[in-house]
C-alpha cells in the first residue's frame, strides 16, 4: 500500500489580522523554498526566491483556505512581494494590523 503524506499547512491562530497574515506567507515561503524564516525578505519578489508558477498557484490555494475567500490563482504575480500581497489583502479584507 501506498502511503502518501500530505504537508500540512501553517496556519493562523485567532483573527486574521495584517501581522499575522504576513507572518503566515513569511512562513509559507520559507517552507516552500527550504529558507529559514530570517532569510525572507519581505520586499523581494517572490520569484526572486525561485518559486516557480506551480508553486505559486499553490499558495495562492492555501491562502484562500487561511483568509477564507476565493482568490485569483495568479495572485502571487499580481502582488509580487508579501509586503505588497499583504497590503492587498489587508485593504480587500479589511483587516486590522
Amino acid at each position: 500500500m501506498l502511503r502518501v503524506r500530505r504537508r500540512t499547512t501553517p496556519t493562523i491562530d485567532g483573527a486574521l489580522t495584517h501581522d499575522k497574515l504576513r507572518a503566515w506567507l513569511v512562513t509559507e515561503l520559507a517552507r516552500r523554498v527550504n529558507t529559514p524564516e530570517s532569510e525572507v525578505d519581505t520586499a523581494k519578489p517572490f520569484d526572486a526566491y525561485g518559486l516557480d508558477s506551480r508553486a505559486a498557484v499553490q499558495v495562492s490555494g492555501e491562502l484562500e483556505q487561511v483568509v477564507e475567500r476565493r482568490l485569483s490563482p495568479g495572485i502571487l504575480f499580481d502582488h509580487r512581494t508579501i509586503d505588497d500581497l499583504t497590503a492587498h489583502l489587508t485593504h480587500a479584507l479589511q483587516l486590522s494590523s
